[in-house]
């Protein structure tokens, strides 16, 4: 391999890392590793035995059983597999221990680097009080609402009444949904503080909650930076995050169709102010709520990789992961803020193991048959599942990421559908048919959509006359019938295809 001038004046490199996940996003670290000449190692738990993640890695170590906390949350057995295959640097990915500072702590005592940012900033942007607090200190603009945790029911309806309804409570320790409630009136007031405290107390193990305006037609626009030791930041442009359910995001994609250039530059610049506000260093993402009138708010700082990293990747050509792994070495940026450029358009859809006919109920089981899309220019998959391979019930169900890019937001919608088309899983439900009807609702083709675009399509649905949902269930129902003869088919026909790993599971190298 190549070393350009520039890095031949640059700390060395690390020669392996531990990746401290599972699935796509470990696979997606593997190769990043090796595209560097870093060797990739990786923890697996037993239901993982048989992982993608496990059969790709160099090495791979046994850490436990199914449940996180005694396998991929179980910081003394991960910390004792990084000494003991000498790795000096660990990724976390997302998830699982990416953002606990207890861990970074950790790391810093046994002498490990952690490829993200210092247990500080991560600290401080944990809490969405304390976040929140900073910003407006930093003249970063905050959604109103209150500073603290509130405390009683008094100064609960106080807060209430200034602000005035719609209200959102949200837990101070936690996102993604946990610990959230609308209050559209005083007299639900109470019932859901009660409620956000609980359910907050039982996700985070912090019963604090604090209040702040409802934002009406909501857009979830976040900016991606990059931050180096020296104190250099950057941001890489935004990605609309607004199909979501249940506040956790399914499709992204960069740029917004909603933003102007001169909302966007804003943007990117706040995003740089309040990473710099907080001693921010490495990959992370600043989150902001943008409401239908472009006022903007900041919402969180996700102290990480996204998952949505793909479709930055995609506009800018630059490798995130790849970067991560130099500031944590000690390397200065790359590159400036004026030699960013962003190309073209990119979408991302997160194939999940779930039936979105259901709720979007988890759908675990064995993978019958895979078929992957077929490529080409402008189509990504970043996968972590193979056929035969059995989706496990105790992590997070997401299987794969699909992202296309094309030279304008049509051709990128174009591509990303005809992927779609050609994505099949079966023996499992998945987000793939949803996917495809979303990408030909009117709003979505046109851009005009916020937060609300699934809950209003969910509403639809509800509302629909019995007749004709007693249609659509029949078709529906042909059509899984012609698509599960289809796979039987594709099966008899690539039976003899199948790869098939040759390999000890357990505490094993497999050397280039």
């Amino acid at each position: 391999m190549g070393i350009s001038h520039f890095e031949s004046f640059m700390p060395k490199l690390f020669e392996k890392i531990l990746i401290v996940n599972r699935g796509e996003i470990a696979v997606r670290i593997i190769r990043a590793c090796r595209e560097i000449g870093i060797i990739p190692a990786v923890v697996f738990s037993q239901v993982d035995r048989k992982a993608l993640h496990v059969k790709m890695a160099d090495e791979a170590y046994f850490i436990g059983e199914a449940k996180p906390s005694e396998s991929y949350l179980n910081i003394n057995k991960i910390i004792k597999v990084a000494h003991d295959c000498k790795a000096q640097a660990i990724h976390p990915g997302y998830g699982f221990l990416a953002e606990n500072p207890k861990f970074v702590r950790r790391c810093e005592k046994e002498g490990i680097v952690f490829i993200g940012p210092p247990q500080e900033p991560m600290r401080l942007m944990g809490n969405k009080v304390i976040s929140r607090q900073m910003m407006a200190d930093a003249g970063v603009p905050i959604i109103p609402g209150s500073l603290k945790p509130v405390k009683d029911r008094k100064e609960l309806e106080k807060a209430a009444e200034t602000i005035g309804f719609p209200v959102l409570l949200k837990a101070a320790a936690g996102g993604g949904g946990k610990g959230l409630r609308r209050v559209q009136e005083r007299a639900d007031l109470l019932p859901a503080f009660n409620l956000a405290q609980s359910e907050a107390l039982s996700s985070f193990n912090d019963s604090s909650v604090y209040i702040e305006k409802y934002v009406e037609e909501p857009h979830h626009i976040e900016i991606q930076i990059l931050a180096d030791h020296s104190g250099n930041i950057v941001h890489l442009g935004e990605r609309e995050c607004s199909i979501q359910r249940r506040y956790q995001k399914v499709i992204e994609e960069t740029p917004s169709p909603f933003l102007d250039e001169n909302k966007r530059n804003e943007l990117g610049r706040i995003a740089v102010k309040a990473s710099a506000a907080v001693g921010y260093r490495n990959a992370g993402t600043v989150e902001f709520v943008v409401d239908k009138d472009k006022n903007i708010y900041f919402l969180e700082m996700n102290t990480r990789l996204q998952v949505e990293h793909p479709i930055t990747e995609m506009v800018t050509g630059i490798d995130l992961v790849k970067s991560q792994i130099k500031i944590a070495a000690g390397w200065p940026l790359e590159f400036s803020q004026e030699e960013i450029q962003s190309r073209g358009h990119s979408i991302e859809c997160r194939i999940y193991a779930e039936d979105p006919d259901q709720g979007f109920m988890p759908s675990p089981g064995k993978i019958e048959h895979l078929r992957i899309p077929s490529g080409g220019l402008g189509v990504r998959l970043d996968s972590g599942i193979h056929e035969g391979y059995c989706v496990p019930l105790e992590y997070d169900p997401l299987l794969s990421k699909l992202i296309s890019w094309g030279r304008s937001r049509d051709e990128a919608v174009e591509r990303m559908k005809r992927a779609l088309s050609e994505y099949q899983i079966y023996g499992i439900k998945t987000t793939i048919p949803f996917f495809k009807r979303i990408l030909r609702h009117p709003k979505f083709i046109s851009g005009d959509y916020n937060t609300h675009f699934i809950a209003n399509l969910e509403k639809v649905t509800e509302d629909q006359d019995p007749e004709e949902k007693t249609v659509a269930l029949i078709a529906a129902g042909i059509k899984s019938y012609m698509e599960s003869q289809a796979g039987k088919t594709s099966r008899k026909l690539g039976r003899g295809s199948n790869w098939k790993f040759q390999g000890r599971l357990h505490n094993f190298t497999n050397r280039r």
